[in-house]
Formats: structure tokens, C-alpha cells, sequence
């Protein structure tokens, strides 16, 4: 059985929802992902959120806002989807269609560990897995 554990890639940082934009996108280049879970000011046990490069793009920047004043929390929208670190990946690929996502957290004991991107999926599944999931994730809604 594989589970989200075995797929994920390690390393996945919290922003804390008071930080602002350009610390996250300094972030995120530090790390070299797209995309940081949002933390609730001061508990980075409870997600608020996740933020992704394209929503500082989109949300700010193309706004004509200063990501320097912008905060991860403002940005933050609807309900923050994650998945356990012990899920099956057929559990994971759920998540992700359902809800139209292309990175999920992964969590163990309450605690992030990990998270689970479009590449990850490309490594770890065969080519028929990866067509279904993209093309209900891709879907015109």
C-alpha cells in the first residue's frame, strides 16, 4: 500500500498568516516551492489556508497592491484541504479531484510533514493514474 507518506516531498513550510507577500515569495524561493500552507497567527498547528506564487501574481501584484503590505491571511480563502500522512494514494487523488487541487499538505499527528504537488504525482503514478486525475482536476468546471 502506498500512502501520501511515500509520495510526498519533505520539507513543507508554515507562513504565518501575519507575514506579508514578499516574505513569501522570498519563502518560497528559499525552499523552492510554489506554494506554503498559511498558519493562524502564532499556532502552526492550525492551517488557515494555503498560498501559492500565482495568488501573489494574481491577488496582489496585478491588483497594483505592495506585497509588502499584503499579508498570507488576507489572502487566504475557503476551507484549507489537507490529507493524513497514512492515506492511500488512492485517498489522496480523491482530495484532489474533488477539490480541484493541484498541491495538498500532508499531516501526521496534527503536525505538517510534508506536501504533495502535480510533480510528485508525475514521479510516483503510473500514466493512466496521472491522465484521470489531471483531467478531472483540469476539467472546465
Amino acid at each position: 500500500m502506498t500512502t501520501a507518506k511515500d509520495i510526498m516531498h519533505t520539507g513543507a513550510q508554515w507562513i504565518p498568516a501575519h507575514e506579508t507577500l514578499d516574505r513569501a515569495a522570498q519563502m518560497m524561493r528559499e525552499h523552492n516551492v510554489g506554494a506554503l500552507p498559511i498558519s493562524a497567527n502564532g499556532e502552526q498547528d492550525r492551517m488557515v489556508g494555503i498560498l501559492t506564487d500565482r495568488d501573489i501574481v494574481v491577488g496582489c501584484v496585478a491588483m497594483g497592491h505592495d506585497p509588502s503590505k499584503v499579508t498570507a491571511g488576507e489572502l487566504a480563502q475557503g476551507t484549507p484541504r489537507w490529507i493524513d500522512a497514512n492515506a492511500e494514494v488512492n485517498e489522496v487523488l480523491e482530495e484532489m479531484q474533488n477539490h480541484r487541487i493541484r498541491r495538498l499538505p500532508v499531516v501526521e499527528n496534527k503536525m505538517l510533514i510534508g506536501m504533495i504537488s502535480e510533480a510528485d504525482l508525475a514521479r510516483h503514478l503510473s500514466e493512466d493514474q496521472i491522465a484521470a486525475w489531471a483531467e478531472k482536476v483540469y476539467a472546465r468546471g
